[in-house]
């Protein structure tokens, strides 16, 4: 039996992000006897679920699973944790109640919502983000019946969203998902920056300095900024 906890976590390519899924190592996927389009359960420090979809070719026997940017926040982990996943069944929402982010004035919210969300896997606590009016907004589940450990919205499902603003939704941070056309610049930063953040031991048992920081150069208007931002996004850090 594998050791779910070894499952390591990296990112999707951008075109996927937002679609709800993950990709799973395909060797994996037959040891943990999970097919192509079943619903998951992925447990970090937090819970949550999505449809599983075979790995990229490139990913084969590499014990990888891939999230993006909206799913590793809504499981509490980033880039190179570990999680453990099992298949769950999951049946589609009578009723589902979000919580805005903020102030929500907007008539026909509730469809609005339905017809974005319709077909996702949601659990209790995910936070999604949605462009309302050009505005970028994000929308907490709170409950949904019949209850679960997850759910799906469905043409039938009625979706309510409460007046009070969640207290625990903030909208996702920048991504690596948000990047485009900086492939070679993400690498190099995340070896350099985001790995003495999140495993400082490493650098302390090898008796070695971590680099202090990375200097960001290139015309206005290149991404500098946007990925720095990313960078505090991925490793919960300010900026």
């Amino acid at each position: 039996m594998v050791n779910e906890k070894a499952i390591k976590v990296a990112e999707l390519k951008p075109g996927e992000s937002g679609r709800g899924i993950a990709r799973l190592d395909s060797e994996l996927m037959g040891v943990l006897g999970i097919k192509n389009g079943d619903i998951i359960q992925i447990d970090g420090s937090k819970k949550t679920a999505v449809k599983v979809l075979d790995g990229y070719p490139e990913d084969a026997n590499r014990g990888i699973i891939r999230l993006d940017n909206i799913t590793r926040k809504n499981a509490g982990v980033t880039s190179d944790d570990r999680v453990s996943v099992k298949k769950i069944t999951v049946n589609g929402a009578e009723k589902i109640t979000f919580a805005p982010s903020g102030e929500l004035r907007l008539q026909g919210g509730e469809d609005h919502l339905k017809q974005i969300f319709q077909g996702l896997v949601l659990s209790k606590g995910d936070v999604l983000p949605v462009n309302v009016m050009g505005n970028k907004m994000a929308f907490v589940v709170k409950s949904f019946t019949p209850t679960g450990t997850a759910t799906m919205i469905t043409a039938d499902t009625k979706v309510k969203i409460t007046n009070k603003p969640a207290d625990d939704g903030g909208i996702p941070n920048v991504s690596y998902d948000d990047l485009g056309g900086l492939g070679d610049a993400v690498r190099k930063v995340k070896e350099m920056v985001e790995l003495p953040l999140k495993h400082p031991e490493l650098f302390k048992r090898l008796g070695i300095e971590p680099p202090k920081g990375v200097l960001l150069h290139g015309p206005p208007g290149t991404g500098k900024t946007m990925l720095a931002k990313a960078v505090a996004g991925e490793t919960s850090s300010n900026f």
